[in-house]
């Protein structure tokens, strides 16, 4: 079948969105670096809603890792097809805001030239938290990361998202050319500033001078909220049928979507505001109880209900007793630890993730949400916990969450049969826990992992007894009998 793209545009059925606005006449003003799923449903999405109104803010999409992506959607223009889906039905829209593709191992040169371009005022990123090269326990570079190393070596051919920024960065200062805005869309606490932190400390291994030029970069924070999974062939053959045309890549989503960002933007930036986002001063009060409410259960959710047999969120929230237990989690342990929020009613937020959970026609698996829990639970659960610990108060649902991610990560299903983890650390929590059955020796261990529990939780004996108690449960009874557990109002 013929692809889509701009030639095969016009044919598409009337019923489907296009975009409202002449392609050609788009610039490219956004260097996005890490062009996967989330960004095409997200800020690629806001992007296209304001092209209308100012076409210099078309996006470069660059891929830090594969090629894939760019081999997709280069034949088809950079346009793709966003299914926005629930229990009530689906809708099909074309996006068309990315406007190039670059694969940054396959042309340093090309993405650093993009990145450097006057024209390229902001650059944004999507490379999650293992992206930022930095210890997820402190928020500080990992001077040690290979590619650290490696970038430092070879400031022209980097591999690492810190590395083209401040290359990109020292670029600019020599061509007189004012710097872009640096805008994190990764799900980390004050994302902006981690982001400023290891690309500052990255300038000044470099050179003190760069490091004052790159002192003055904007980097503000965002929260970002939509769940995106990962597209199935049946996704693509539903598309393309419904289309006329083929879709290499199209993105599935929910039709929820959030995007809170501080406003500071030296170099301007596109009316997203027009497409329903929102500018704050401050969103580091937003983006904890996102971290924490949505975040914090939805991982919890996708290790006990991997372990319990679920492959889908939908499926996991259908499991005896898992509504139960995050609904506790998030109204009973969370949000008593969140900061206040002026106006904006948590308890409508709590009921509203419960039913994106349920959400049958978005097929979540669960396995994907699971990635890199090394890195995602220091800000998901762990911080939560550390408060629930200062006010003397219990984190009984938190700290289960916490042992099921180290039975997941342990490699090992309840039937004895081989995960396959995805992260980091995999290949050391594999050596640490390699023969172990008993679950005090295993907590033990993962607690040895100081860049994830950090010196303080590390050395706790309470949060230790917690631990081993939770994983005792799981590892003797499985995940579905200790969920089924939490169907009474009080365990």
């Amino acid at each position: 079948m013929t692809r889509i793209s701009n030639d095969t545009l016009k044919p598409v059925p009337d019923g489907i969105e296009k975009p409202g606005y002449d392609r050609a006449t788009v610039t490219v003003g956004i260097v996005h670096l890490g062009i996967g799923a989330f960004h095409r449903a997200h800020q690629a999405v806001f992007t296209d809603d304001v092209l209308a109104h100012d076409p210099s803010w078309g996006i470069c999409g660059v891929s830090l890792r594969s090629p894939d992506t760019r081999d997709a959607l280069a034949p088809q223009d950079g346009l793709y097809t966003l299914k926005i889906q629930d229990g009530g039905g689906e809708t099909l829209r074309i996006i068309g805001s990315v406007v190039e593709m670059l694969v940054a191992p396959e042309g340093p040169k090309a993405v650093l030239a993009r990145m450097a371009d006057p024209a390229t005022r902001i650059v944004s990123l999507t490379v999650t938290e293992k992206g930022y090269c930095h210890n997820p326990a402190t928020g500080m570079l990992d001077e040690n990361h290979p590619d650290v190393l490696h970038d430092l070596q070879n400031p022209a051919a980097p591999r690492s998202a810190v590395g083209f920024i401040v290359e990109a960065l020292a670029r600019r200062r020599a061509a007189g050319v004012a710097a872009f805005t640096l805008l994190s869309c990764d799900n980390l606490p004050s994302n902006g500033h981690v982001l400023k932190r290891v690309v500052s400390r990255f300038a000044e291994l470099r050179d003190p001078g760069l490091a004052a030029f790159v002192a003055d970069v904007a980097s503000p924070s965002t929260m970002i909220d939509r769940i995106v999974p990962a597209t199935t062939d049946a996704d693509r053959a539903a598309i393309a049928a419904a289309l006329g045309v083929d879709d290499a890549w199209p993105v599935v989503t929910e039709p929820f979507r959030q995007w809170i960002i501080e406003d500071h933007f030296p170099l301007g930036r596109p009316a997203w505001e027009e497409a329903g986002a929102v500018f704050v001063p401050e969103v580091s009060a937003f983006e904890t109880m996102k971290l924490r409410l949505l975040n914090g259960s939805h991982s919890t959710l996708a290790y006990l209900g991997f372990l319990a047999g679920a492959e889908t969120v939908a499926d996991a929230m259908a499991l005896p007793g898992m509504q139960p237990l995050i609904d506790g989690l998030m109204s009973e342990e969370v949000s008593p630890t969140l900061p206040p929020l002026a106006g904006f009613d948590l308890a409508a937020y709590r009921g509203a993730l419960i039913q994106r959970f349920k959400n049958p026609a978005l097929r979540h698996r669960t396995w994907q949400i699971a990635m890199d829990g090394s890195q995602k639970l220091p800000q998901r659960l762990l911080g939560t916990i550390r408060d629930r610990m200062r006010a003397g108060a219990s984190y009984d649902r938190l700290v289960l969450g916490v042992a099921a991610w180290m039975s997941y990560a342990r490699g090992l299903d309840e039937a004895g049969e081989a995960i396959d983890v995805r992260d980091p650390l995999a290949g050391r929590i594999a050596a640490l826990t390699q023969g172990l059955d008993d679950p005090e020796q295993i907590v033990v261990a993962f607690l040895g992992i100081t860049e994830v529990f950090a010196d303080d939780l590390s050395r706790d004996d309470g949060f230790r007894a917690a631990l081993t108690d939770g994983l005792s449960r799981l590892l003797s009874k499985g995940a579905a009998v200790e969920l089924a557990a939490w169907q009474r109002p009080v365990r």
